[in-house]
């Protein structure tokens, strides 16, 4: 059971957020959020997978959201919200939670250099520390134990988890969200040998620019650029623990799952979906649309765009397939082949005797 609000809300006052309407009780009252399978009087719930359907006439929960097409085959308890979509409504009402909480103000056990510039309705939580030269729009939420570094711009509406780092020069855009743990603008990964095969490090002198409305997964690492930007382009969604080299540019609206490195100097089109565990090797470009199957390895540009790709190296998934169909049957056909073989010899052995 996950708690809603610091206050109940009516069904109305639910069903206007959510533009839905509602059957049964408009002042039926909630303050909690509850998996339909153990609702409890108070809580609000959703329905959304067929499989559930028991449940729903039998939860205890006081709201539920259901789709607007829905029609109950037997009497109902709860109170029901007819919405587009119950997911989704339960994710913009959980959003709605996030906004009117009350965190606003900055924590007097933070630190903010003086030549910071914060605008209104800033949220800066306890043993953060913001230093020079940095810029926080309206209505951004920063949890306690970020680190700001110098020269950073966010925008507003943006959300920063605790314990996130923001190293210096990085821009964050309007809309985001970024999760615990995460570094973004460290030193991108450069090295080179000298005549005694030391590395020496090449300096990073880059940053990282975080475009509008992009999610970051927690524990993701965004490397700075050795020269010029890192670049994650307007609506990326990366999953946890994800690594992003030196230079490399996600393109538009691409959905990255957990797990998977992008080596330097990268460039990955729009609107691709890339499966956890993917590792892309540097220097690449990857076509519009491409999607790349779990723990593929990408080695090459992909140069066709909406191409479905999976393996390591990673190929045409069609072909993919039937190439599965052959080597997952190998051990059978290798005992073929070393009787064929036995059979060969005996034949020439008869031949021969002849």
């Amino acid at each position: 059971m996950q708690k809603l609000l610091d206050m109940e809300f009516t069904a109305r006052k639910i069903a206007d957020i959510l533009k839905g309407t509602v059957i049964g009780d408009d002042n039926v009252m909630v303050s909690r959020i509850s998996k339909i399978e153990e609702g409890e009087k108070g809580s609000i719930t959703f329905f959304a997978n067929p499989k559930y359907t028991n449940y729903l006439y039998s939860t205890r929960a006081s709201i539920v959201l259901v789709d607007n097409n829905f029609v109950s085959e037997y009497p109902l308890q709860p109170t029901l919200i007819k919405v587009e979509n119950p997911y989704v409504a339960l994710a913009i009402l959980m959003e709605f939670y996030n906004n009117v909480k009350d965190n606003q103000g900055i924590s007097e056990l933070c630190f903010v250099a003086k030549n910071a510039k914060t605008a209104d309705n800033v949220f800066i939580g306890a043993f953060t520390y913001i230093s020079e030269n940095v810029v926080i729009e309206k209505n951004v939420k920063i949890y306690p134990q970020v680190f700001v570094a110098d020269n950073v711009e966010i925008k507003e509406n943006t959300i920063i988890y605790p314990g996130v780092k923001i190293y210096s020069d990085t821009k964050i855009g309007k809309n985001c969200i970024i999760h615990a743990g995460t570094v973004i603008g460290s030193d991108g990964f450069g090295f080179a040998p000298d005549s005694n095969n030391n590395y020496v490090k090449i300096p990073q002198i880059g940053n990282v620019v975080i475009e509008d409305d992009v999610e970051i997964g927690a524990n993701v690492t965004i490397d700075r650029a050795t020269i010029g930007s890192t670049i994650i382009r307007r609506g990326v969604k990366l999953d946890n623990l994800i690594q992003v080299a030196h230079n490399v540019e996600i393109g538009e609206n691409t959905v990255i799952a957990a797990q998977s490195g992008i080596s330097g100097s990268t460039k990955l089109g729009k609107n691709m979906m890339v499966g956890g565990q993917v590792g892309f090797a540097g220097h690449l470009k990857v076509a519009d649309g491409v999607k790349i199957g779990a723990q593929s390895g990408i080695n090459s540009n992909v140069n066709q765009e909406n191409e479905v790709l999976f393996g390591s190296p990673a190929f045409k998934l069609s072909e993919y397939k039937r190439s599965a169909a052959i080597f997952k049957n190998l051990p059978e056909l290798r005992k073929q082949v070393l009787d064929l073989e036995n059979q060969v010899r005996e034949l020439k052995k008869i031949i021969e005797n002849k």
